[in-house]
């Protein structure tokens, strides 16, 4: 995979919060929702009705107190040859790339997209739906409409879950958050926050939305951002999906399987939802088609 040198990024579709700390710490009391916070942490997602309600800080650049580094994407992150060199550039390249298919496929439809802003930050920061940490994992928050990312996170994927890791590993983890931006947008994004097991709602949410990605990345080359998918591509994100299978995560956690305990679905059936997307590139094979049967 690699983006095409002279295609021209926008780093507005990026906040960038690095190195910024919450001004305020939010307190969770009792032990049980710690448990539940934790767990959620090892998920790809978080349920943003578990958290405290926020208001989302706004700032485009500054200084990591820690490195001394200081960040501005305006500045830095200009082409996708930018995109080639860094890894926070090569995640605005993916958001707009992302964003750039799904308001062709909106305008396809007739109806007009909505753009949702991807939000990196260190370690923890504000959100609409509340308090976000790292430990969290990447998360899609439908009430400010943005999706949150701690870098690290990728790291994490092959330390702690597993998996190959890899550019396209990136991809896929972008472009599910925001499949859950597509359902917001369609109205299809319910309260299934207490629905739990294999065959519940809130895994056919997270299925779908896997789905969606691997329709991103059927067409990925078509918007003017990437320049080609090769099978290794392909192999990381399907290899990245199955880590983060539920499964997968309690062998790991756990040591053994609780299915009932599901909220985002094994790894054969996230394997089976983005190999949907990805082979078919058609957003209705994504309409339930039976993966938690």
């Amino acid at each position: 995979m690699s983006f095409n040198d002279r295609s021209r990024l926008d780093p507005n579709q990026v906040e960038d919060r690095r190195g910024r700390g919450r001004g305020k710490m939010v307190a969770f009391g009792g032990g049980g929702l710690t448990i539940i916070i934790l767990i959620i942490g090892l998920l790809l997602g978080v349920d943003p009705l578990t958290l405290l309600n926020m208001s989302v800080g706004q700032q485009e650049s500054y200084s990591n107190p820690n490195s001394g580094e200081t960040y501005d994407l305006q500045a830095e992150c200009q082409t996708g040859a930018d995109a080639n060199a860094r890894q926070d550039c090569r995640i605005v390249g993916f958001v707009n790339s992302i964003q750039a298919f799904w308001a062709d496929e909106f305008a396809r439809s007739g109806t007009q997209y909505t753009q949702a802003n991807t939000v990196l930050y260190s370690g923890s920061t504000d959100a609409g739906c509340g308090y976000a940490s790292a430990s969290m994992g990447p998360f899609y928050c439908p009430l400010d409409q943005q999706v949150y990312l701690d870098l690290d996170f990728f790291g994490q994927l092959q330390t702690r879950f597993g998996a190959q890791g890899g550019d396209f590993a990136e991809a896929y983890v972008l472009a599910h958050e925001y499949g859950h931006h597509i359902q917001n947008l369609l109205g299809l994004l319910s309260d299934n926050s207490r629905a739990t097991g294999p065959n519940s709602e809130a895994v056919e949410t997270e299925l779908q939305a896997d789905c969606l990605a691997g329709v991103w990345a059927f067409h990925a080359t078509e918007t003017g951002y990437l320049t080609q998918v090769t099978n290794e591509d392909v192999i990381q994100a399907l290899d990245a999906a199955a880590s983060v299978g539920d499964d997968s995560i309690q062998r790991q956690t756990q040591g053994y399987v609780s299915p009932e305990s599901w909220t985002h679905g094994s790894s054969e059936q996230r394997q089976l939802a983005l190999k949907d997307g990805l082979t078919s590139g058609d957003v209705s094979s994504c309409n339930s088609p039976g993966w938690t049967e």
